[in-house]
């Protein structure tokens, strides 16, 4: 679709008038209106405002006018009746002038109220091109931040699965040194070397343990060796 056509559709689409919708405040509520934005909302609430002045101003000379054509009318009769004074006659003269300029008045109101809507609409289609602008332009930016976080969220993830497998390959390495060690020493050498290290290697305490849980283990042997020795003495 080219430019013209572009221009076309959207001048055959009816859009509300968007100063006085909420939804239309709302697309600013995080980031706030562009100076150009702010510019023609202003413009636009002027000729709302125009609109509602003019309306009110007819309203108004409409009913001067009934009381300046009852005068007349009154004046007329009293003129008709041959009971006409100078002060009558210049009334009357004075509410025919008044009434040719409500009337000039009320037509160069309703000529303005006339353009009024091709004003606003003017104004309000302005107001929506800029409001697509800038609009538009917070999508492409939300979604390229959208996407530059994902992958780091992706990137993220991968590292950690690294650091996680790196973390237990160094938690294996160590048993298997601690277990070495102490099949090489025997416990009570690693015992004196443990409480030596024990707050330069804060997870002494689970070769601790586990040093504990081996102590039982041979406990367990030595005691199984015994009860089986004794029971070959009884039977001989």
């Amino acid at each position: 679709m080219d430019e013209k056509q572009f221009e076309q559709a959207l001048k055959n689409n009816r859009i509300p008038t968007l100063v006085l919708d909420q939804k239309w405040h709302r697309l600013f509520a995080i980031s706030g209106k562009p100076d150009n934005v702010k510019t023609l909302e202003v413009e636009e609430k002027e000729i709302l405002v125009r609109q509602g002045q003019l309306n009110q101003e007819v309203k108004e000379l409409k009913k001067i006018k009934n009381d300046l054509m009852k005068g007349i009318v009154d004046n007329m009769e009293g003129a008709d009746a041959k009971k006409a004074t100078a002060e009558s006659e210049k009334k009357l003269a004075d509410n025919k002038r008044l009434l040719d300029d409500t009337n000039a008045k009320i037509e160069a109101d309703e000529d303005e109220l006339m353009d009024i809507p091709r004003l606003l609409k003017d104004k309000n289609d302005e107001l929506m091109l800029a409001t697509m602008t800038y609009c538009y332009a917070r999508l492409r930016t939300n979604a390229s931040e959208a996407k530059e976080i994902t992958e780091w969220i992706t990137n993220v993830r991968i590292e950690l699965k690294k650091n996680i497998i790196k973390k237990q390959n160094r938690e294996i390495n160590n048993k298997e040194i601690y277990s070495y060690l102490h099949d090489l020493f025997g416990k009570d050498v690693m015992q004196m070397f443990d409480v030596k290290y024990e707050e330069e290697l804060p997870i002494q305490s689970t070769h601790h343990e586990e040093s504990a849980s081996v102590r039982q283990k041979e406990e367990k042997e030595a005691n199984k060796d015994r009860s089986t020795n004794f029971n070959v003495k009884k039977d001989e």
